[in-house]
């Protein structure tokens, strides 16, 4: 097996791992919270909590659920170009671990959407009030923070390079 066919299998596996423990957890919130009050773990601050959102972060955008399976192909293959483009070396690490993490969580949402209709969230911050969310939302939101950090202040121009779209002097099409 060469680099490129491990990395993919390495990246197809990581996801698998994560999108499974997504659906295990939502399937325990189906099961466990669905027709509940909610299991409160720190009095004022969080709680477990079951319900079905028919859209986004904040229920934005309720019903558009052509327009979320569009955006999750968007990220599945944004990051399967990247991992296919991305160089053997370590330094690079990071970037595919945000790949795998972002994949995961729009795998995760989009098989709610898929079979479901609405995607099971769970986790809830009521010291702040944030929205209710789940662990695909977690990897999504991770992900997504931690490249926006790494093209920021980790990579340089130069270490992006080969994501590149740009047509290069004395490379062929």
């Amino acid at each position: 097996m060469n680099l490129k066919q491990k990395q993919f299998a390495g990246f197809f596996l990581s996801c698998a791992a994560l999108v499974g423990l997504d659906q295990w957890t939502k399937l325990l919130a189906v099961e466990r919270l669905k027709g509940q009050s909610p299991f409160v773990l720190i009095d004022g601050v969080f709680e477990l909590t079951y319900l079905e959102n028919r859209g986004a972060a904040f229920g934005m955008m309720q019903g558009k659920q052509v327009f979320f399976f569009l955006i999750a192909a968007a990220v599945i293959a944004a990051a399967v170009y990247s991992i296919w483009k991305m160089p053997g070396d370590r330094r690079y690490l990071p970037l595919y671990l945000c790949a795998v993490s972002l994949t995961a969580g729009a795998v995760g949402n989009m098989i709610d959407r898929v079979t479901q209709g609405y995607v099971v969230d769970f986790l809830y911050f009521r010291l702040i009030n944030f929205p209710v969310f789940n662990v695909a939302d977690c990897y999504v939101t991770a992900g997504a923070a931690v490249l926006i950090f790494l093209i920021l202040f980790y990579y340089r121009e130069s270490d992006l390079e080969p994501f590149s779209f740009r047509h290069r002097k004395g490379e062929s099409l």
